[in-house]
């Protein structure tokens, strides 16, 4: 059995064997993730990779791996880099809970947006090579591939914030005063609704996205349970944060030279992002405070599940302090203590 396996192998072998045959099968537990556990699954000649909801109690309508197969399933006929989905198993049995395959594909992931040991010119076409591919996903119609009915439309920010500001106080942690107040700007600073709608992966950034083994390409965009139909700048505004948060801080690379590591600047990245996007409005202030409001909440659910014991990284109780350290980010756009949009 694998470390930390959350279910028994020989009982997703059984399953496998009344799908595809009898074969020799390996699991591998794969590392990194703070919410679905994941495992490389090798059964036979199908190279594959499992994504399940975690044991134990979570919050009503988190964790959700349906959305995550049907998401993959509407958009791998089109030009945005996916995984090929394989099948979904909606029972609780075999393997304790639902649970879907998709195809293992082979490059790279970083998650230190440093990029250690890569080549500045390389850096430089990673970012970039970020922003295209968000952009692709950007331009898909939700109603063109299926998806029309994946969200509701319109007033996307007015029920995220609502949504993120009720999962902030329903939890059992103690409150963070930063955090409360940002709760509190948000809807008195929101756009007026344009009108636009994309689908909105909910967690796009570096570390959720995998690249060829030898080109800054994206070939496949991971971890798909945040998504819904939404709003494009909620994704650039939460792929900016990287330029907003230091190196221990999740990875960021606010205080790093970024002129020396090939790296571009935010406003460089922005600029790329809207040359190859659909004629999408420009980022604003509250687009960042807003995304980063809704990662510190995500921090906090993160240790709620580290004290309850249902967690699924083993370092998540360590990241408790982070729900801190994003509201204080978040603060500091707002009182215009740093550049938001140039960083």
């Amino acid at each position: 059995m694998p470390l930390n396996a959350d279910f028994d192998p020989a009982a997703l072998k059984d399953f496998l064997a009344n799908r595809f045959g009898d074969a020799a099968m390996t699991l591998e537990r794969i590392g990194g993730g703070q919410s679905n556990p994941t495992y490389f699954v090798d059964y036979g000649a199908h190279r594959m990779v499992l994504r399940k909801k975690p044991a134990g109690p979570i919050l009503s309508g988190a964790h959700a791996v349906d959305r995550e197969f049907r998401v993959l399933e509407a958009l791998a006929p089109t030009d945005v880099p996916v995984p090929r989905p394989v099948l979904y198993h909606a029972g609780a049995e075999p393997l304790g809970t639902a649970f879907y395959l998709m195809e293992r594909l082979d490059g790279r992931v970083f998650h230190d947006c440093s990029l250690p040991g890569i080549s500045p010119a390389e850096r430089r076409g990673i970012y970039f090579g970020m922003a295209e591919a968000m952009a692709r996903l950007h331009a898909v119609r939700p109603d063109a591939v299926g998806l029309g009915d994946y969200g509701r439309p319109g007033n996307y920010f007015e029920r995220q914030i609502g949504r993120w500001t009720r999962q902030l106080r329903q939890s059992p942690s103690d409150s963070i005063p930063a955090l409360e107040a940002v709760a509190d700007w948000l809807p008195q600073h929101m756009p007026a609704n344009d009108g636009r709608v994309s689908i909105a992966h909910g967690d796009f950034r570096l570390g959720n996205l995998l690249f060829h083994p030898d080109k800054p390409e994206v070939i496949g965009i991971l971890d798909w349970e945040l998504s819904t139909i939404g709003h494009p700048l909620a994704d650039l505004g939460f792929c900016s944060m990287t330029w907003h948060s230091t190196p221990d801080e999740y990875g960021g690379i606010l205080g790093l030279d970024h002129a020396a590591l090939g790296i571009p600047s935010q406003r460089e990245f922005l600029d790329h992002y809207f040359a190859h996007a659909v004629p999408t409005a420009p980022l604003q202030r509250f687009h960042l405070v807003f995304s980063l409001f809704r990662f510190a909440v995500i921090f906090v659910g993160i240790a709620d599940r580290a004290r309850a014991g249902s967690a699924v990284s083993a370092d998540a109780a360590g990241m408790s302090p982070l729900a801190g350290r994003f509201a204080v980010r978040a603060q500091e756009i707002i009182q215009g203590a740093r550049p938001w949009s140039a960083a």
